[in-house]
C-alpha cells in the first residue's frame, strides 16, 4: 500500500528508516492476527527499527538532520497503545511532540546501524533480566536462543551473572548463542535436568534436590515451559515470563507456594534499559551482528516475515532500507 510522506510540523521529526528487525510478535501476528500483540489493524507494523533524520521541525533542538537515532516505541507516535506498530516496515515514520532521550534516543557512531536494529528486542530482555533482581555472582538459565532469549542472557552476564545457559530446541540457534559464549542445551538431544545440574551444580531443598539455579528466564513461547520450570525450580528461584502466548498458560500454585517462587512479568521496558543496552553495544563485548542472519530489502517483507517464523534456518530476521 502506498502512502503519502508524512508532513513533519514545527514540533514534530520526520525519520528515514534504515534496518528493521522482524519480531516474533509480527511472524505471530501475520500467521494468526493481532491476538495479544500490541498490534492495530490497520497501523503500520514493525517496531525494531533504527532511523536517521530526515527533517525536523523548527522548535525542535537537539537533533539535526542526518542524526541516526532509536524511535521509542512507548512514545514514539503519542500513544502506548502502537508499540507495536510504529512504522518500522515504512520508509518513513512521524515522530510528533520530539524531545530527544523521551521519543528518540541517538544512536552512538560505535554501534553498527544493523546491531543498532537490535536496540528494541534486547530492551525487552533487559526489562526482563532487570524485574528478575539479578545479583552479582547469580546463576541462570535461559528458554529460547531467539533474538530476546540471547538479549537476556547478555543481560544477565551484564549485570554480573556468573553462569549463563541457554536452552533451545534449534541447534542452528545455539550454534549463535555457543558463539557468544554462552553454555548451550539441546533437550531434545541431552536431558535438562542433568545438564543443568552438572553445570550449575545442585541444592538439596524441602523439596528436592534441584540444580543450583537462581533465575529462570522463558523466552521460547512453548505453554509447558513454566511447568517445566517450576518443576525443575529451587526453592527461592525467580521466573521472568517475556514471552507472549496466545492463549492462558497453567501455573502450579502448590510448587509456587511451598517453592517460594516468583513468577515475574517484564512489562516491556524503561528508558534505563535503552541506556543500559546501547552501553553494552558501544562496548563491543559481544558479536551481536552474529546474531542478524537473514537480510531482506523492503519488497521482499513477506518473505522475510516467513523466514523469521522458520527456527531451524534463521534467528534474526532484518529490513534493510
Amino acid at each position: 500500500m502506498e502512502l503519502e510522506t508524512p508532513t513533519c510540523g514545527p514540533k514534530d521529526v520526520l525519520l528515514r528508516n534504515l534496518h528493521a528487525g522482524i519480531c516474533g510478535s509480527d511472524v505471530s501476528v501475520y500467521r494468526h492476527g493481532p491476538g495479544a500483540h500490541q498490534i492495530l489493524r490497520g497501523e503500520q507494523f514493525g517496531h525494531e527499527v533504527v532511523s536517521e533524520i530526515a527533517e525536523v521541525g523548527a522548535d525542535v533542538t537537539g537533533l539535526s538532520v542526518g542524526d541516526r537515532v532509536y524511535p521509542y516505541p512507548l512514545l514514539a507516535k503519542g500513544d502506548p497503545r502502537r508499540a507495536g506498530c510504529i512504522g518500522g516496515f515504512s520508509e518513513y515514520i512521524l515522530v510528533p511532540d520530539c524531545r530527544v532521550g523521551e521519543q528518540v534516543f541517538k544512536v552512538d557512531d560505535r554501534i553498527p546501524t544493523p546491531v543498532a536494529g537490535l536496540i528494541e528486542p534486547f530492551t525487552v530482555a533487559h526489562r526482563a533480566v532487570r524485574r528478575c533482581r539479578p545479583q552479582p555472582g547469580d546463576k541462570a538459565l535461559v528458554f529460547g536462543a531467539g533474538t530476546i532469549g540471547i538479549g537476556a542472557a547478555v543481560a544477565l552476564k551484564n549485570f554480573g551473572a556468573a553462569q549463563v545457559m541457554v536452552v533451545d530446541l534449534s541447534d542452528f540457534r545455539l550454534d549463535r548463542a555457543a558463539h557468544l559464549g554462552f553454555e548451550i542445551c539441546n533437550p531434545g538431544r541431552d536431558d535438562l535436568q542433568q545438564r543443568a545440574t552438572e553445570f550449575f551444580g545442585e541444592v538439596t531443598t524441602l523439596l528436592g534436590t534441584f540444580p543450583d539455579v537462581d533465575i529462570y528466564v522463558e523466552a521460547a513461547g512453548a505453554d509447558e515451559l513454566i511447568g517445566t520450570i517450576q518443576s525443575m525450580a529451587k526453592v527461592g528461584a525467580r521466573i521472568g515470563a517475556v514471552a507472549v502466548h496466545p492463549r492462558p498458560v497453567e501455573v502450579n500454585l502448590v510448587r509456587l507456594a511451598y517453592g517460594e517462587q516468583e513468577i515475574i512479568g517484564p512489562g516491556g521496558y524503561r528508558p534505563e534499559d535503552v541506556v543500559d543496552v546501547m552501553s553494552i553495544m558501544e562496548s563491543g563485548t559481544y558479536d551481536l551482528a552474529a546474531i542478524i542472519t537473514h537480510t531482506y530489502e523492503l519488497d521482499r517483507i513477506v518473505e522475510a516475515i516467513e523466514k523469521a517464523g522458520d527456527r531451524e534456518s534463521a534467528l534474526h530476521v532484518a529490513i534493510a532500507y
